[in-house]
């Protein structure tokens, strides 16, 4: 399988694990909202929706749009198609998190980060962490061969192609400042995870300490304990 149905698969997924979809809306959705799929055409769409539909990964749901087609209906009036909407499965969650939690160079090339990064929101914080840097890398790896490239052949350049490679190494410079913000909050926000399990611990101890300060000062053993303390020194003080 190529890396672009593959793409495609997890884009899929990740959509439908939203909310269930029928084809007009998954394809403008994909179009609008993943780079990769602008130009994605119906003839690879529902392919790719039959192939997951066999796997089980994702479900076909027509009962509430077959109204139309009864038999009671003029000719004309009654021949609009029912559509059908593509709700993710079970088995399809659980592929859909296993992709997510692949960060190899294939989630963070040009032509899949965009995709990997729409739904990391979905995606554990390790992974994200490392699909952003081997992003920067790859980007500061790019910078170097073009920076020694464009001193080589400086002089031999017009205008307009020294302008596109400016262009080239500004767009790739300001994405590596812009993945590094990236890291670093997300290396400041994971260990906020883990302070949620202290108080628990700690409601065990306040329940038990405090019940037993407060039944000795409204019981009667209270006029026992007060007078061998405060009264003989505040006697002597006067």
């Amino acid at each position: 399988m190529s890396r672009r149905s593959t793409l495609l698969e997890l884009a899929i997924l990740g959509l439908l694990h939203e909310s269930p979809l029928h084809g007009y809306e998954l394809r403008k959705r994909l179009n609008a909202v993943l780079g990769a799929f602008r130009v994605l055409s119906y003839g690879t769409l529902y392919p790719c929706l039959r192939e997951l539909v066999s796997r089980g990964w994702i479900a076909e749901d027509t009962a509430s749009t077959t109204a139309a087609g009864s038999h009671g209906v003029a000719p004309g009036a009654g021949s609009r198609r029912a559509r059908i909407v593509y709700e993710l499965t079970g088995e399809g969650l659980s592929q859909f998190q296993l992709m997510l939690s692949q960060s190899g160079p294939a989630a963070w090339e040009d032509d899949t980060f965009n995709v990997h990064f729409a739904f990391f929101a979905r995606t554990e914080s390790d992974v994200r962490l490392r699909i952003l840097e081997g992003r920067r890398s790859r980007l500061e790896e790019r910078l170097d061969s073009f920076r020694s490239a464009a001193a080589q052949r400086r002089e031999r350049l017009d205008l307009y192609t020294t302008e596109l490679q400016r262009h080239g190494l500004e767009s790739a410079e300001r994405e590596v400042r812009w993945l590094s913000e990236l890291i670093e909050t997300e290396r400041s926000t994971t260990p906020t995870t883990t302070p949620t399990t202290t108080p628990t611990t700690n409601t065990g101890a306040t329940t038990t300490t405090t019940p037993t300060t407060h039944t000795g000062a409204t019981t009667g053993t209270a006029p026992t304990t007060a007078p061998t303390s405060s009264p003989p020194a505040n006697a002597e003080s006067t």
